[in-house]
Parts: structure tokens; sequence; C-alpha cells
């Protein structure tokens, strides 16, 4: 099996099929002419293969799909037009009605929201749950327990969850279990190797890397992503361009390389954010309980978390004061970002909930880009000084 680095640049596409384009060629179209009315009945048939409409399949997004497939050790991806899109198929096509959705404690805002609007429309009932020892996990399954829905890292206090374990009981009740692999990438996180089902990523984040693309993906077996894919995919229509395609094709040529870039400097940041007297707790994959991060990452991430000394005031005091570092929602640019969950990506969380998933006001959420990271650290240094 070929390494990650020489995937991510070569999988999924034969030039030669194309006229020897080394660049994956964007198939800018809406439809594709059939050869006869028969091959038209036979393609919608499934009979014959091709491509009938971009919305149900597309080459260059094919090529994406197949790429994604074997980094993340899939055997079929789907494309989106978004994150969301990709949750949303993915959570639709697993459950019906008056179902029990099991879900790590602590999602992201618009994640929360879906499942609520869930609950409210069709009987779900979504519980989040203490996946720290398999005594909770047991006692949180319900009969009617229909999927198991997990971040790792948690988004933002980036709690850890130990995939291997949920998986092996999971697997004794015939649950399904999806993990977002947003913050990690495959590169530094397999979920589907450590037994789960499911993989979904927001591929606005890492796997672009550019700040320039709205995107998801999804990827498991061919079955499930065969009903997907023909169901709430097709019928919802969360679809991805074929340019967005090849712009997240163009990205994932670079993630390695980024990557690791983005964890050299958040774990020196987290070094530096440890010993600043205005910060009350730095989080980030392995800093404090290193035993399931060694299990199932291979380094923390670009993505770290911390309680400054203070309230919502001193939280905004602080991020007013910065000058280069932008105070801005999303993650996995180039760029370093910041923000503040409670009041923005997590804001939709009724307040009582927030503070027992840990999202305080006191909370920061930095995604630490490609810049050196001294000068993200001299930024973040002067704006923390202002709140003494």
């Amino acid at each position: 099996m070929k390494k990650i680095e020489t995937m991510s640049i070569h999988d999924g596409y034969d030039a030669k099929q194309l006229l020897g384009s080394v660049s994956v060629p964007i198939f800018q179209t809406s439809t594709f002419e059939f050869q006869s009315a028969e091959h038209g009945e036979k393609s919608f048939s499934g009979e014959a293969d091709g491509h009938i409409y971009t919305r149900i399949g597309n080459p260059t997004v094919d090529v994406l799909e197949k790429r994604m497939a074997v980094l993340e050790g899939g055997e079929r991806a789907l494309a989106f037009g978004s994150g969301m899109g990709a949750i949303s198929a993915v959570l639709i096509a697993l459950t019906k009605a008056n179902e029990h959705i099991l879900c790590s404690n602590g999602l992201y805002g618009c994640t929360f929201g879906l499942l609520k609007m869930m609950e409210e429309k069709y009987g779900m009932d979504v519980q989040l749950t203490d996946f720290t020892s398999e005594e909770k996990i047991r006692h949180a399954i319900k009969e009617n327990t229909a999927v198991i829905y997990i971040e790792t890292p948690v988004n933002p206090t980036m709690q850890l969850i130990d995939l291997k374990k949920i998986s092996k009981i999971a697997k004794e009740y015939d649950i399904p279990v999806v993990v977002d692999n947003t913050f990690s990438t495959p590169y530094l996180q397999r979920p589907i190797e450590l037994g789960c089902d499911i993989v979904v990523h927001s591929a606005t984040k890492y796997l672009n890397g550019h700040g320039d693309v709205i995107a998801g993906i999804a990827i498991g077996t061919e079955e499930r992503m065969d009903e997907i894919a023909s169901t709430t995919r097709n019928n919802i229509g969360a679809v991805l361009a074929p340019f967005d395609a090849w712009l997240l094709l163009r990205g994932l040529k670079t993630l390695p390389l980024r990557m690791d870039r983005h964890c050299d400097n958040a774990k020196k940041i987290a070094a530096k954010l440890e010993t600043h007297p205005n910060v009350e707790a730095v989080y980030y994959p392995g800093l404090d309980d290193p035993t399931v991060y060694k299990k199932q990452m291979h380094r923390g991430g670009g993505v770290l978390a911390f309680d400054i000394k203070g309230d919502k005031y001193n939280a905004q005091q602080f991020l007013n004061a910065l000058t280069f570092v932008k105070v801005a929602v999303s993650l996995g640019d180039a760029e370093t970002l910041i923000e503040h969950p409670a009041t923005m990506t997590h804001a939709v969380i009724p307040e009582e909930e927030r503070t027992h998933m840990g999202i305080k006001d006191s909370l920061i959420r930095l995604s630490v880009g490609l810049e050196h990271w001294e000068d993200v650290w001299k930024d973040l240094e002067v704006a923390l000084d202002t709140l003494s």
C-alpha cells in the first residue's frame, strides 16, 4: 500500500483516460448526452455505466470521491456541498422517526441544531453522553438506538474519545458509528481502521486548506454509501460542484505537508499559552491525558482551545486586541483564525447545555495557521497582556 503522501496526490485518477492531462480536468457541465434513447433507459435503470446528471455524478467529483475513500480506508466516498450537507445526509439516511441517537458530549453548533430539529420534527431522542467508560456507554444504549455520532477531538473543548472502545461495543448491538474527522483528517486519525463505520468531514477545513471552498465528504462501505447516494444525497441535492471538487483535489496534494506545519505550530503555541499568567487552562490533544491520544492519533492537530482568566467581556477584550490573527470562524486555513465559541460557532446551543459541554464564556478556540509560530505567539501574547 502506498503512503498517504503519495495517495493524496495520485489516487483515483488515471491521466491516460483523459488525453494525458496531469491536472484533473474540470467537467463544468450539468448534464451528459446519451448515445441513444436505449442508452438513456439503461443509464437510469443502472444497466449502463456513465454519467447522467451532475447531481447524481460527475467525473471531476468522482476523482475526489475515489481519492478520499482511499485516504480514509473506506470503500466509497460521497462529496457534498458542505460539511453539514454530509452530516445531514448521513444521519437522515441512518435513522427513522422516534429512534434514539447517541452523541458525544460536545458537538459543533450546527450539528446540535440539526439534531434538535430532528427531535422536534420526527420525535427523535437525541442524547449527549459521556463516553469515558465502557459502563457509561452500555448504560446509554437503548433498544431503539439507531446511530452513535462522535466528534473527536470534540469541537471546541478538544476532548478525545476512544474510538476503538466505542466501535467494539457498538458492533455487539449492531449500531453504526459515525465520526466527524474534520479536526484530524486522515493524515492524523483514521476512524474506519479503528472499527468505525462512517467518517464525515467538513472538507471546507483542512482537506481544502485555503479557505475558499465550502464542501463536505462522507466515507464508508460501498453498501452504506450507495444507499445514501441514491436517497438523501440525490433527493435533498446537497451535492458538490465540479469546480469546488477540483479545488479540493488541489488542496489534498499538500495535506500532509500542511498538517505537519499546523501541528508543529499548534504544539509550540499550546506550550506558550500554558505559561501565560492570564490563561487558566489549555486544551490540546495529548497535553493532559495521552492514553487515548497515543492509541488513535498520529499527531495533535492544528486546533487548540484555552480558557482565559475572566468572563465574556475579557474574552472579547482579548480578541479585539489582536492585530493579525484573524477573528473568524472556521479552521484549517493557512491563516491563523480565532473565535469565541459561546457567542459564535456554538451560540445556538442553550447556555445550560453549553456549560455542560464545557463551553464557558472564557473559552477561546484557536486554529493555528501556517505562519511562523513566533509571529502568531507575539500577537497572542500582546493581546493577553492587555487583560492585566
